[in-house]
């Protein structure tokens, strides 16, 4: 059974094909794994194959299409009705001669929908270049449009409950970061404080599960702290080093990103001047934020609040998160960047990063809040500082 009541994701189905209209598309293909979990509930570890959803405005219900193996995946999981669950044979799945989009392709003819203004996913991760060229062959007929970021749009806003699973992710996020702290130190591979990460993760709390993230244990230490995506060896902690740590709560593959910075001995001056510097910064922009600010606005108040310093960061100050799978929990609409006119409205949950990685130092804390009517809520309650050992 799917994890939210079938009037949500008719609700969410509804806002979909809303924007379709708006964008001149009849029939929309969506591939990417947390839009299709969004608007039917599928849930499998499935998307290492191409499979889709259609959402087409003449038809109440999408239509689910994937390996034959996983359609009972789909009966499981999602409230679609079984004649709406359609599976491809398994001699289509990583083949020369044959490609899954041509039977997609086959079951849009036996729809009617062969001469319709077709949306595709253009820019995700798990449509290829050849599922369009394939598409394009099959349906000659069909004028193609793209609607790379048409569902992620309608997943800006959280329902309420949306927002109830993003606060349990940020439960499992505060055991997960204290996991890392308490195991973190001298002499600790870093593979087995990743393993303790990890398990802290998938447990999740006494009273419900962790689940997997969309971005495994980000763990940074000794030179590796001048670089951000960096995972972990069977090297061992050593003293007068910084750890680090990007990671994540999940619930129901809702995410609750969460960083900090560990030091392991006393801190130098540098380090411990740009903690102070990034921690005043991060607060006053936090202090900044409450809906109908625009995106581009809360990080240029992040600049205006650390001009005093030396310190300049260069990528984005954050992003929007929700529901993801791998290999990103990003959203793909907002960035907290120059240009991003996007204005703020209650339940966008946003993920605030102000990482620094430069020669001389490293460090990490981050924000994950949710807008509310008034300015912003944490997802999780855990203390805004550098952690030293």
């Amino acid at each position: 059974m799917p994890v939210f009541e079938i009037y949500e994701y008719r609700e969410r189905i509804k806002k979909t094909k809303k924007r379709m209209e708006d964008a001149g598309i009849d029939l929309l293909l969506v591939s990417q794994p947390a839009n299709m979990n969004y608007l039917t509930g599928y849930d499998g570890w499935s998307f290492y194959v191409h499979q889709c959803i259609l959402v087409s405005l003449d038809q109440e219900e999408p239509i689910w299409i994937g390996r034959g193996m996983d359609a009972n995946g789909a009966k499981i999981t999602t409230f679609l009705k079984h004649e709406n669950i359609i599976q491809y044979a398994d001699d289509y799945v990583q083949s020369d001669v044959k490609h899954p989009m041509n039977f997609v392709a086959d079951v849009i003819k036996q729809r009617g929908w062969g001469k319709k203004r077709i949306g595709v996913e253009a820019d995700q991760f798990y449509f290829t270049h050849r599922c369009y060229a394939e598409l394009e062959k099959s349906l000659p007929n069909a004028i193609f449009k793209d609607g790379n970021l048409l569902v992620n749009r309608v997943r800006l806003i959280k329902s309420d409950a949306e927002i109830d699973f993003m606060k349990k992710a940020g439960k499992i996020a505060e055991k997960v970061m204290k996991t890392a702290i308490d195991t973190i130190d001298v002499g600790v591979r870093e593979c087995d404080a990743a393993a303790a990460i990890a398990h802290a993760q998938y447990s999740g709390t006494e009273e419900y599960a962790g689940d997997y993230p969309a971005i495994v244990p980000l763990m940074m230490a000794g030179e590796a702290t001048k670089t951000p995506h960096l995972t972990w060896s069977e090297r061992e902690y050593k003293r007068d080093e910084a750890v680090l740590l990007e990671l994540s709560g999940v619930y129901r593959h809702y995410h609750a990103p969460i960083a900090r910075t560990i030091y392991i001995g006393n801190p130098p001056k540098l380090m411990q001047e740009t903690s102070e510097v990034v921690l005043e910064g991060l607060q006053k922009t936090l202090d900044y934020i409450k809906p109908g600010v625009t995106a581009e606005s809360v990080e240029e108040k992040w600049r205006e609040a650390i001009a005093h310093s030396t310190i300049v960061k260069e990528s984005r100050l954050g992003y929007s998160i929700g529901v993801n799978y791998p290999p990103d929990w990003g959203e793909q609409t907002v960035s907290i960047r120059p240009g991003d006119k996007t204005e703020l409205r209650p339940n966008m949950c946003l993920h605030l990063i102000p990482g620094i990685w430069y020669e001389e130092v490293g460090f990490e804390v981050d924000a994950t809040i949710r807008i509310t009517e008034t300015g912003y809520e944490s997802l999780y309650d855990f203390p805004l500082k550098l952690f030293v050992k």
